[in-house]
């Protein structure tokens, strides 16, 4: 373990220069970087490459923010990773609800139901955050995303399906705004995914076959706090190719509907309860 600073180091390090909010965005884009690679880590010209900044500019924040606790260097491989304090502020956090929790038990049952790997996405601004998992029994399984892994709205089922649920103005201003990240990721471009949100309009779901993974299909269905609202998250079933294909991608989707409909009881009775914070009050 690594000893532990003293205070005046802290006070004698360089500092950024700040120029009030568009510091803070620089450090949030930052932060948001590094969590892209969920607990792979990021060397720093992967961080370069991914923030589009210099890397004399990338070290000079990476270190302070690692002087302060929000990351972390492994001293072997040079990765960066989320540092302690953003878990240490986590535990402070809260929430009116943590949404894995409310979907744990469907999706359980519907990963009893398919037998393939259940994910939960959630939408955090230009993103979808991939925040439970639930593996089903077959033998082979699609593990395409692990939890805590951030990508651009609109990859991958879940965030397909979420971006496919919002109003067509704002979902094209979000196809906009992350057109340039969409080419890290096999097939996508912002065609494509034009093409893609308006094919899972018409059917309700979203669909993708080796789009991201080769050999790996996915199917999504977004869900709102409350009807009539903006996508909250979405639920997707992933397999191998050949286990989603028809009837039985038809099957999944009628499980998966079902399941979702316990998913929305579930966050209208914590909608009907006094928040945790009102009630001590």
């Amino acid at each position: 373990m690594k000893p532990e600073k003293p205070a005046a180091t802290a006070a004698a390090q360089p500092e950024l220069p700040r120029t009030g909010t568009q510091s803070i965005e620089r450090v949030v884009g930052m932060l948001r970087v590094v969590a892209s690679r969920g607990r792979r880590g990021m060397r720093i010209a992967e961080v370069a490459s991914t923030s589009g900044l210099p890397t004399s500019t990338c070290f000079r924040m990476l270190q302070r923010l690692e002087l302060e606790g929000l990351v972390v260097r492994d001293a072997l491989t040079r990765k960066y990773f989320l540092g302690p304090l953003l878990y240490e502020l986590g535990q402070l956090a809260e929430p009116g609800y943590r949404l894995a929790d409310l979907c744990d038990a469907a999706m359980s049952a519907l990963a009893e139901q398919t037998q393939d790997t259940v994910y939960l996405s959630e939408r955090r601004g230009l993103e979808a955050i991939c925040t439970h998992r639930v593996l089903g029994d077959y033998p082979i399984k699609a593990l395409t995303l692990d939890i805590g892994i951030r990508r651009p709205l609109g990859v991958g089922a879940g965030g397909l399906a979420m971006l496919a649920a919002m109003p067509e103005d704002e979902a094209e201003a979000l196809i906009e705004a992350n057109a340039h990240r969409y080419a890290r990721f096999a097939r996508f471009d912002a065609g494509f995914l034009r093409a893609e949100v308006q094919a899972t309009r018409e059917r309700g779901h979203s669909f993708l076959d080796s789009a991201v993974t080769p050999g790996t299909a996915a199917v999504g269905v977004a869900f709102a706090a409350a009807p009539g609202e903006r996508p909250i998250g979405a639920i997707s079933v992933a397999a191998i190719s050949s286990r989603l294909t028809e009837p039985r991608l038809a099957e999944v989707v009628r499980q998966m509907q079902q399941q979702l409909r316990q998913i929305s009881a579930r966050l209208a009775a914590q909608a009907s309860r006094p928040a945790a914070g009102a009630a001590r009050r």
